[in-house]
């Protein structure tokens, strides 16, 4: 009886997709000690857009949040995603960093580290895996899949005969769009599986509709784990179900590991926190939904969802369906990146300026000018020549790696901060994020300086 793995998402991407990472510590933390009992492959908990949410939005510290979900689940492997050398921010960042970054992760509770690059470049993730691997953790080699007519299962085969020769330990197929059909997941696996001896994972979203036979499909070919998210989080613009994926894979003969009674105690303790979040209005039911189009516009859940709160703020969710025409035109004229982060935010927000300002491309983003010139990696396809003449004029791209260009960081902001970094924790939190750290460093003792005043007046 073969054995499929369960990667529950809940954590990270569920709640990213749906109600863009706004999920504190302290909602789901009574539940966590009976998801570390319910038998899954790993939970992935960290990464994404958790760490800038954690600082931005949440005042937590996401080092702290780690920790404290370690400690409630000594027993299930904890999985973060890492975006290579862009590590949890929006640029790149130098290799001492990057190294310094996964040893603080791994240090502090992470067992597998998924690691992808937008472009598909493996320049960009080599320092990643390699220092993955160093400190005893699980490097997830990930495919950013996508569609294009510059993308195949020939050119993905090759990618990852190159990240096993790096030393991943498991490929991932990271559907982050939710396009990946039911034949081409089949044709996919089976492609991975006669190029490289490793486990495959595969990972989608709902969006389509076409999750769920994508992943039997997936399983029939050969995948070995699946990400699901326990039912009140699945669907739309995250994953499919854990429980409907759980119920089918025990009537196939294929055997999953996971409890079902605890797998309806996870589900009955998440469901009134998903309610809540519908009627504060955070959770759209538009991120329910299942969206056919999105197999043109190729829009990932996480990015429809911050998409959504964006347009609201702006007052112009009237635009919606022309921000959404627009992004596969702004992505074919940088030459079809796949629509992951940080290139899915500088498509969609390229998308919606150019629909907003009624003109394309009047203004253009600092980001989509550096990924113009380079500094992200290579391009998969052709970028537009009127694009790159408008952020290049007679300037040359860059065509080696760009993090070869920068010099060591850590130790320099380190000594910068002095006393305002209590750790290293700290310091990586200030480089990824440096004015949303900031802020939260000076809240964090505002807010110990109000606890002793307090304690002292109790006191007297």
């Amino acid at each position: 009886m073969k054995k499929i793995g369960f990667t529950e998402t809940v954590l990270r991407d569920a709640n990213q997709s749906q109600i863009a990472t706004r999920l504190p510590f302290d909602k789901f933390e009574p539940i966590l000690e009976t998801m570390n009992k319910a038998g899954y492959y790993s939970v992935e908990c960290w990464g994404g857009a958790t760490f800038d949410s954690c600082l931005r939005f949440l005042g937590e510290d996401p080092w702290e949040r780690l920790r404290k979900i370690r400690q409630k689940m000594p027993d299930t492997k904890l999985q973060m995603l890492l975006r290579g050398q862009n590590l949890l921010g929006y640029k790149h960042y130098p290799d001492d960093v990057v190294r310094k970054f996964i040893q603080r992760s791994v240090a502090n509770g992470i067992d597998i580290i998924r690691i992808f690059d937008a472009l598909n470049d493996t320049r960009n993730i080599q320092v990643a895996v390699e220092e993955t691997v160093k400190c005893g953790a699980m490097a997830s080699g990930a495919i950013s899949y996508t569609t294009s007519p510059v993308h195949s299962i020939e050119n993905y085969a090759k990618l990852v005969k190159e990240m096993e020769e790096m030393g991943v330990s498991s490929i991932c197929i990271k559907d982050m769009a939710g396009v990946l059909t039911p034949h081409e997941a089949y044709e996919l696996v089976k492609a991975i599986k006669e190029t490289v001896k490793l486990p495959v994972v595969v990972h989608t979203h709902c969006t389509a509709g076409m999750a769920y036979m994508t992943l039997l499909k997936s399983i029939e070919a050969g995948a070995d784990v699946i990400d699901t998210a326990i039912s009140c989080f699945s669907g739309g613009t995250s994953q499919p179900s854990t429980e409907t994926l759980y119920f089918a894979l025990q009537q196939l003969g294929y055997d999953t590991g996971l409890e079902s009674v605890l797998l309806k105690d996870i589900k009955d303790f998440f469901l009134p926190i998903r309610n809540e979040y519908i009627e504060k209005g955070t959770l759209d039911p538009i991120a329910l939904t299942t969206d056919a189009d999105c197999l043109n516009y190729q829009v990932p859940g996480g990015m429809l969802s911050n998409l959504i709160s964006q347009l609201k703020s702006l007052n112009a969710m009237d635009r919606f369906n022309e921000v959404l025409e627009e992004t596969p035109k702004v992505r074919a004229d940088l030459g079809y990146p796949p629509l992951v982060t940080p290139m899915s935010q500088m498509v969609g927000v390229q998308a919606t300026q150019n629909v907003l300002l009624g003109e394309r491309y009047k203004n253009i983003g600092k980001e989509v000018k550096a990924y113009v010139r380079g500094e992200y990696g290579r391009a998969p396809g052709k970028i537009d020549k009127d694009v790159a003449k408008k952020v290049l004029g007679d300037e040359k791209p860059i065509k080696g790696r760009f993090a070869d260009t920068l010099e060591p960081e850590f130790d320099k902001v380190k000594a910068q901060l002095g006393d305002t970094a209590r750790c290293d924790e700290d310091v990586l939190s200030y480089i990824a994020f440096p004015q949303v750290a900031e802020k939260f460093f000076a809240e964090r003792k505002e807010k110990e300086q109000r606890r002793v005043k307090f304690s002292i007046e109790r006191i007297d």
